[in-house]
């Protein structure tokens, strides 16, 4: 009598590579969506975390600070956000800055959040800082 080999045929083979690509096909635009949206709730955090840090600074300073955050040396530098408000901001995925306007001492601010690869932008100026209601542009999700 004949052993049986124990390999697989090449039928089988095929059908196991057609139902991972099958999976793959349908969990990559799923990440990628995914990936997305927790990039752009990067931005709101941070977008949230400079007006706390406007908050404060403004209590401790007299008034609002004008700042940069777009790569690591323009956020550190003297004038960079993280210097000046004392937090620490990612710059990977988006750009940050706070525009202030008006006197001393009664200065308002608003703070723009850029996305680096995309069109997505967030601002939020100093009258909604305690609501936390922020614009953005058409191509955020």
């Amino acid at each position: 009598m004949q052993k049986k080999d124990p390999a697989f045929t090449l039928i089988e083979l095929t059908l196991v590579i057609v139902v991972v690509v099958s999976l793959a096909a349908i969990a990559m635009p799923l990440y990628t969506k995914t990936k997305q949206r927790m990039v752009q709730k990067e931005g709101l955090v941070n977008l949230k975390l400079i007006a706390t840090g406007e908050i404060v600074g403004r209590m401790r300073l007299g008034d609002y600070v004008d700042c940069s955050c777009s790569s690591a040396a323009t956020c550190t530098g003297a004038s960079g956000c993280s210097a000046l408000l004392k937090i620490v901001l990612n710059t990977q995925n988006w750009s940050y800055s706070v525009a202030t306007a008006g006197s001393t001492g009664s200065k308002t601010a608003t703070i723009t959040a850029a996305a680096k690869n995309g069109n997505c932008t967030y601002t939020l100026t100093s009258a909604d800082f305690d609501t936390k209601d922020f614009s953005s542009s058409a191509g955020c999700i």
